[in-house]
């Protein structure tokens, strides 16, 4: 059906897995949905419902999915609206033992957010399976903290089932960190490669990048790219760590898709290089979002600069950007550094430090720490803004 329908979601994936004809299982799956029974551990994502469906709900799958101890029945249920998709589970035996709905956004889903849900994880929590969107023409893994790392092919079943793939690990450490990258069909989009990552959730997660507003890989505003080429595997590399503290709009882990937003680059001061600074933004399902912003020096890790949750900042409609913070050179001398998106044209720094600039960075000595700074910018519009600082600033 995929191919032949100009709605490429998840109203468009077939009913697939080796029980699709098993009424029982089926009953069993549609009760725990619409009658909410006892015995079954029912959670929903932020910002979704578990409430019945008021129509009768597409299958998108039902079969047995191998693991540790053993195998799982899983049915995935589509509500007729397309918003929300339900996970059943149930040992592979039958309904004796734990059995658990699971609930998640999934409206205005396309290509990408439509590409993956999550069937089953490991008791440990170090890997899990997928079911992949009926236009996935092939997957691999690759680790997103190294940069050239090329992706791993991965298995995938006839029913669209995949070999169990490493996720993030949850305990704090941070190694590595586990991608999907998958291509879709040619009748889709051709020459089309995305990312994919596991936070936790039904949904797995899109990763996408923006680059610099300046120099060869520019691209007008409010165009993201897939996280695939070699500017955005940099940026990804130095900030896939901080993806585990971002949880789209406030709203616990309710992720829909992340993008890295190269929105400036500046000399740092005594001849230490070029930095770029960087807004990551977690968009939640239901619209807001948490984003932070980091300096990235050209060796070492990143310096955080400023957080903010449910905001609309590094997004479609918070494209103006002011950022800054306290840096000290190798030379040991502290600086103020502060950087504007593509239409600052002058910085102000006020407080502890007066200092201004025309255009889109800022460099003044400072003290290592002290009385406050603040910062505006002047926009090519006339219009001013503040500093991004987890509160209102970045708002003309």
């Amino acid at each position: 059906a995929w191919a032949d329908t100009a709605r490429v979601d998840f109203t468009a994936w077939p009913a697939r897995g080796g029980r699709t004809a098993d009424r029982a299982l089926l009953t069993r799956a549609l009760g725990a949905w619409a009658a909410r029974p006892g015995g079954v551990r029912t959670t929903a994502a932020p910002g979704t419902t578990a409430d019945p469906p008021a129509h009768p709900p597409h299958l998108l799958y039902a079969g047995d999915v191998p693991g540790d101890p053993g195998a799982t029945a899983v049915v995935l249920l589509l509500d007729a609206e397309g918003d929300r998709v339900a996970r059943y589970t149930e040992s592979a035996g039958g309904p004796r033992g734990t059995r658990t709905l699971d609930v998640a956004r999934t409206d205005e889903a396309g290509v990408t957010t439509a590409a993956a849900l999550t069937l089953t994880r490991t008791a440990d929590g170090t890997a899990a399976r997928y079911l992949l969107a009926p236009w996935i023409a092939s997957a691999g893994t690759r680790d997103l903290l190294r940069a050239t790392d090329t992706a791993r092919p991965l298995t995938v079943a006839a029913d669209g089932v995949t070999a169990a793939v490493p996720v993030p690990s949850g305990s704090g450490g941070c190694g590595a960190w586990p991608v999907v990258e998958l291509t879709s069909s040619a009748r889709i989009v051709e020459k089309h490669s995305f990312v994919l990552t596991d936070l936790g959730t039904l949904t797995p997660v899109h990763l996408t990048y923006t680059p610099l507003p300046d120099g060869p890989g520019a691209v007008p505003a409010r165009q993201p790219r897939e996280a695939t080429g070699a500017a955005a595997r940099t940026a990804w590399a130095a900030g896939a760590c901080g993806l585990r503290t971002l949880s789209g709009g406030g709203g616990g882990s309710g992720v829909r898709a992340v993008n890295v937003w190269d929105f400036a680059d500046s000399d740092l001061p005594d001849g230490a290089g070029r930095a770029v600074w960087s807004c990551t933004r977690a968009s939640g399902w239901a619209g807001p979002g948490d984003v932070l912003v980091q300096l990235r020096p050209p060796s070492g890790p990143p310096q955080e600069v400023a957080r903010a949750r449910s905001t609309a900042a590094c997004g479609r409609f918070g494209q103006h950007l002011l950022a800054g913070t306290r840096w000290r050179s190798p030379a040991g001398r502290w600086y103020l550094l502060a950087a504007g998106s593509r239409e600052v044209t002058a910085i102000t720094a006020s407080g502890a430090v007066r200092a201004e600039t025309g255009g889109r960075s800022l460099v003044a000595p400072v003290g290592a720490a002290g009385a406050p700074v603040s910062l505006t910018a002047r926009l090519a519009s006339g219009a001013r803004i503040s500093a991004l600082d987890g509160g209102t600033g970045g708002r003309d």
